[in-house]
């Protein structure tokens, strides 16, 4: 347990938090300090073929130990962070033996971890757990992955009388903006399939996704002194609350769960002449993702007909990006990978999880590259703040499963 321990802090320690404003891969300098770590890592804990390219991703070989033919499979994770909460100057807190009660955080700025309102503590009464210290976030989102994918290589190369086959394993950056597989190379990565190790809670095995796309819609107003305004005036900031309104009540985040899909609005900024709404667009169900987008341009042009006359030209311009696709339509003709998964958690007495992920993945993107790849727990709660947290009982379990599905894949016909 402490050399996990001692593994998992020598990651989080170093700032890797990633900027959707750079157009550089990786998108900060600071992520190649834990890649560049990494890679000597992975070479002498003895994995062969350990590559890192000019944008930061990391490849790796374990060689099989069986003589006859098995599938190559992959396990990756990513090693940056999200720029959601502070990533810097991470200060982890180990508490062993967990009593079910508040974890204070930090004492000097009251931050409690309670078990009142994060309920799933109460799991892991007498375990080990780390934590932040109030200030930043932990990271576990996906270092936990990445200690993990090294342990049971580690691992399987300290025991070789595990017979498997050739396992590939893959670091990205970048995957917390969305950028984590844009220039994985699926073709020099060799593998059958993948599982990506960025789940949270143990035992959760995921194949499915949302569809997402992003729309931006831009209005147009007239600016006219407030006195003389009458019939002359266009508030583009009152036409841009007509569209929100004109959206679908009760479908948002918060107020939708498990395959329920949404309309967000997640950025509104505006003046008289001009307001910009920017919102995501998710859906498990293509059928209902295509409505979805359908009806972002019908309220638009609803709007356009109505101010047709008084403005001359459209007033709402909308563009809509597609940006992922679900997962479960290259999946589902290879189900037996997710069935491997799922048979090695039950052979270690791990419940699976089996659900839908409410967001995207690296894994959603590499399945569309033609590299299937569900996705595995990590074990880390709370993510992307200061109440992150991860057991360690959880990576150990991780790791096991890791393993397993290594050994399932060489015996399995």
């Amino acid at each position: 347990m402490q050399h996990i321990i001692d593994r998992f802090i020598s990651y989080v320690t170093i700032d890797t938090e990633s900027d959707p404003n750079s157009t550089t891969t990786p998108s900060t300098p600071k992520q190649w300090n834990l890649a560049n770590k990494l890679v000597e890592e992975l070479k002498t804990i003895g994995l062969q073929d350990v590559t890192i390219d000019d944008k930061a991703y990391i490849m790796a070989t374990l060689p099989g130990t069986v003589d006859h033919e098995v599938p190559t499979i992959g396990f990756i994770s990513h090693f940056d962070t999200s720029p959601d909460f502070i990533g810097a100057n991470v200060n982890p807190q180990v508490v062993p033996n967990y009593d079910g009660g508040d974890i204070i955080l930090n004492a000097e700025k009251n931050i409690v971890l309670s078990p009142k309102y994060f309920k799933d503590l109460l799991q892991y009464k007498g375990q080990t757990l780390i934590t932040t210290d109030g200030t930043t976030l932990l990271g576990a989102d996906d270092k936990a992955g990445i200690t993990e994918i090294v342990s049971a290589m580690e691992y399987l190369i300290q025991h070789p009388e595990i017979k498997h086959g050739k396992i590939r394993i893959g670091f990205t950056p970048d995957e917390e903006i969305g950028r984590g597989a844009h220039h994985f190379d699926v073709d020099k990565f060799g593998a059958d399939w993948a599982y990506t190790m960025d789940g949270s809670q143990v035992g959760e095995l995921e194949y499915e996704n949302f569809n997402a796309a992003g729309a931006k819609i831009t209005f147009k107003g007239k600016s006219v002194h407030p006195g003389y305004a009458k019939g002359k005036m266009i508030n583009s900031m009152l036409i841009a609350n007509d569209f929100i309104n004109a959206l679908p009540k009760g479908e948002t985040p918060e107020e939708t769960r498990g395959y329920e899909g949404f309309f967000h609005v997640h950025h509104l900024s505006g003046s008289i002449e001009e307001s910009v709404v920017e919102l995501i667009i998710r859906d498990h169900n293509k059928k209902k993702f295509e409505k979805r987008k359908a009806l972002i341009a019908k309220i638009t042009q609803k709007i356009n007909k109505k101010y047709a006359k008084q403005f001359g030209e459209d007033i709402a311009i909308a563009e809509i990006n597609d940006q992922y696709y679900n997962m479960k339509e290259k999946v589902l003709p290879v189900k037996h990978i997710v069935d491997i998964a799922e048979q090695a958690m039950k052979e270690l007495g791990i419940k699976p999880v089996i659900k839908p992920i409410r967001g995207g993945t690296d894994g959603s993107q590499l399945s569309y590259k033609g590299l299937p790849c569900p996705n595995i727990f990590a074990g880390g709660h709370n993510f992307h703040g200061k109440y992150e947290y991860v057991p360690v009982e959880s990576i150990q379990k991780a790791i096991q499963v890791i393993v397993k599905i290594a050994e399932l894949t060489a015996i399995r016909k």
